[in-house]
């Protein structure tokens, strides 16, 4: 049964087939959905808007994710968002970066659909 009050998810992706996928797992879970194609896409779109969490994609063609994190970590009314990265940099030092940079959890493509809103959910839990 869909909530009164979902939570707002925004999809930070350029490749329009993977977030059409990403949409259709998170609203079968009753997830509302908000898309921006691109890094500077993003950052315009949070200057407007608040989701409850973000997922994001390292490699796009104006701005990487990690820049698109480093804006949201320094923004006061954004620095606490939660944000998952989905990429498909799967080195370890990719993986730190992005930890680094203030991911609050760092999944590697292809991604599981029970994973990915697994995590999803247990993040929304613990931002409470």
């Amino acid at each position: 049964m869909p909530s009164l009050n979902p939570k707002t998810i925004l999809i930070v992706e350029d490749e329009s087939d993977t977030a059409e996928m990403y949409t259709q797992m998170l609203q079968r879970n009753g997830y509302a959905v908000m898309k921006a194609s691109g890094g500077i896409a993003a950052m315009k779109q949070l200057l407007n808007i608040k989701p409850d969490l973000i997922l994001l994609d390292l490699m796009m063609p104006d701005v990487s994710g990690l820049e698109v994190l480093r804006f949201l970590r320094r923004e006061p009314q954004l620095h606490d968002l939660p944000v998952v990265i989905v990429s498909a940099k799967s080195l370890p030092e990719d993986i730190q970066k992005g930890i680094e940079a203030g991911a609050s959890l760092y999944l590697t493509k292809p991604i599981a659909y029970r994973e990915l809103i697994q995590s999803i959910s247990n993040l929304l839990a613990d931002h409470l």
